[in-house]
């Protein structure tokens, strides 16, 4: 069991690719604008909100990214299957209850809020969400999580 505070994430690095969560803090209600329609799931304080980068990458975007669906309640848009630009997108996020990460779907064209794209390496991570904090299951052998600060320096306020 994680407990990363407010102010923390939840960091998961593997040789080439990373992952951060964090818990959301409020109730909100998170809107996902997937192709032809709206979707709108309530997000409770202890739901996680989780930002995998399947081949690694800044983790400051990530953080901007993690900040924005937490704390300013930004839709998530769904791209149609075989999406030209799903293969350029860095980042990619779901939030929820429990969040399982998967290398064998196309990045950013899953409405589904349990299921989110990573690499090979750390696939079939299990993240789920719980009032004492993050639990997570089935990590690899050689991968480990800890608890890091907010990289403030370039998300500011």
């Amino acid at each position: 069991m994680f407990r990363p505070g407010r102010d923390e994430i939840l960091y998961v690095r593997g040789r080439d690719s990373f992952l951060i969560a964090g818990q959301a803090g409020s109730r909100f209600a998170l809107c996902i604008e997937a192709p032809g329609e709206e979707l709108c799931q309530f997000i409770e304080p202890w739901h996680i909100i989780v930002v995998s980068a399947p081949e690694g990458g800044s983790l400051c975007a990530a953080a901007m990214l993690f900040l924005l669906v937490r704390d300013h309640h930004v839709p998530l848009v769904v791209l149609p299957r075989a999406h030209p630009g799903s293969r350029r997108l860095r980042y990619v996020v779901s939030a929820g209850d429990q969040v399982l990460l998967s290398c064998s779907i196309e990045r950013g064209t899953h409405p589904e809020q349990h299921l989110l794209c990573s690499s090979a390496e750390l696939a079939g991570v299990l993240l789920t969400g719980d009032p004492a904090g993050i639990c997570i299951s089935a990590l690899p052998p050689g991968i480990s999580g800890t608890v890091v600060p907010l990289p403030v320096a370039c998300c500011p306020p």
